[in-house]
This record gives structure tokens, C-alpha cells and sequence, in this order.
């Protein structure tokens, strides 16, 4: 059975719409590609709540999850722009010990 996965295109395209339709001229590159990667949607996620305050940022950390396929994007983003773990747990707004497990389970380092 094939997992089926959000349509996150629609979602932010709506989403920007409705709530920040100042910042459309801002996302329309990113909405424009027929499928979104896991760094479209950080770099959307960026754009749009660059303003918000810092609970809604908290409470918006605690609810991400990720997939094997995101989880090596990302490791793959480190390697392509030579970050180590602490740069990279900054950029993403991750905690190191998470990569570091990310790592191990993935990479087998």
C-alpha cells in the first residue's frame, strides 16, 4: 500500500492566500515546482513566519517529524555545503544529538 503524503504545495499556496498574501511574490518560485522537497518547505516555512513570535516558533518545533528520504536530504545538504553537525543543527533548527543519530541509523557511520 502506497503511503500517501500531504499535498504541501496546496497547503501553502493556501495558506498564503488566505494569511500572508504580501509574501506571495516572495514564495512564488518555490510554488511554482510541480513537487516540494523537505528544503522548499523549510525555506516556505522561513519566508512566512519570519515575523511570528517566538511561542509560535516553539510550538511549531515540536511537531516536525521526518522521513528516511528527508532525514538523507538533509545529510546530503551538509555534505554538499561542507557544514558540520552545529551548522547544520542551526540552519535546520535541529539539536546536534539528533543528526548525530540521524548519522548512525542512516549512514552507519
Amino acid at each position: 500500500m502506497e503511503k500517501l503524503t500531504p499535498d504541501y504545495k496546496k497547503i501553502y499556496t493556501d495558506l498564503i492566500i488566505k494569511k500572508y498574501p504580501d509574501k506571495l511574490g516572495l514564495c512564488t518560485s518555490l510554488l511554482q515546482k510541480n513537487n516540494l522537497t523537505i528544503l522548499d518547505i523549510f525555506k516556505l516555512n522561513q519566508i512566512i513566519l519570519e515575523d511570528e513570535d517566538q511561542n509560535l516558533w516553539q510550538c511549531n518545533q515540536k511537531h516536525k517529524s521526518y522521513n528516511k528520504e528527508t532525514v538523507l536530504e538533509i545529510l546530503e545538504y551538509q555534505i554538499k555545503n561542507k557544514l558540520n553537525d552545529t551548522e547544520l543543527s542551526v540552519h535546520f533548527q535541529l539539536s546536534r544529538t539528533t543528526i548525530s543519530r540521524w548519522k548512525k541509523v542512516f549512514v552507519c557511520v
